[in-house]
């Protein structure tokens, strides 16, 4: 069994061609010719609630979480979503590593009893997949037995508007930690990429940095 933490992989994000494409759809509403700024024209559209004119920009972002995370994030229903299989990925097999991946949570201290039991659990339930599969079960069968620390890949694709909702639920301080531990560390990425579009989205301020998951920037996403 593979431990790993979570991860986030996103696109290098061009500014001014987003800004300037959000403000050509904006100008289209109000018949205007370009008297300020795409920075400027996008920032007054959001202050005036107008925020339908974002939707026409949109973000892929490829996440490496567990599968109890994964299901809060598809609820998020104005998006496109790929997600990795336990119907079909067959764990036993080599190019798996013939082992599962589980995601491991940051509020267990390692060598702790939470720690300890969280860990057997999850190599119980790999004992328990394999010895499944290894009795005719299929993998779509077998994954009855699987945690919900188990690792999954999902890449999801929204528009602009629809990042904003993400992040002002789910890197506040009443979503799940794990959720926060990737939500928050990403919405600094697109805080620091698209300022007019994302500064006034607040966060928890008191997540420990220390658990922040990895953002990996990536040229050619």
């Amino acid at each position: 069994m593979k431990i790993i933490k979570p991860y986030v992989m996103v696109p290098k994000i061009d500014a001014e061609k987003v800004m300037r494409k959000i403000e050509r759809c904006g100008r289209v509403c109000y018949q205007s010719e370009p008297a300020q700024s795409p920075d400027s024209f996008v920032a007054g559209i959001i202050k005036k609630g107008h925020e339908s004119v974002i939707e026409h920009e949109s973000v892929t972002v490829h996440f490496i979480v567990d599968r109890g995370v994964s299901h809060e994030i598809v609820r998020h229903r104005l998006a496109s979503y790929s997600q990795e299989s336990t119907r079909y990925c067959c764990y036993i097999n080599e190019k798996f590593g013939s082992e599962i991946t589980v995601i491991e949570p940051f509020f267990f201290t390692k060598g702790s009893m939470k720690y300890d039991l969280w860990e057997e659990s999850c190599k119980n339930a790999q004992a328990h997949y394999f010895a499944l599969l290894g009795n005719g079960a299929t993998p779509q069968e077998a994954r009855s037995v699987l945690s919900n620390s188990l690792k999954t890949e999902l890449v999801i694709t929204a528009n602009s508007r629809e990042w904003r909702h993400f992040f002002k639920v789910r890197a506040d301080v009443h979503a799940h930690p794990q959720m926060q531990q990737f939500a928050i560390p990403l919405l600094a990425y697109f805080k620091q990429s698209l300022p007019i579009i994302y500064a006034d989205i607040e966060y928890n301020k008191n997540f420990p940095v220390e658990h922040y998951a990895e953002v990996k920037i990536m040229e050619d996403w």
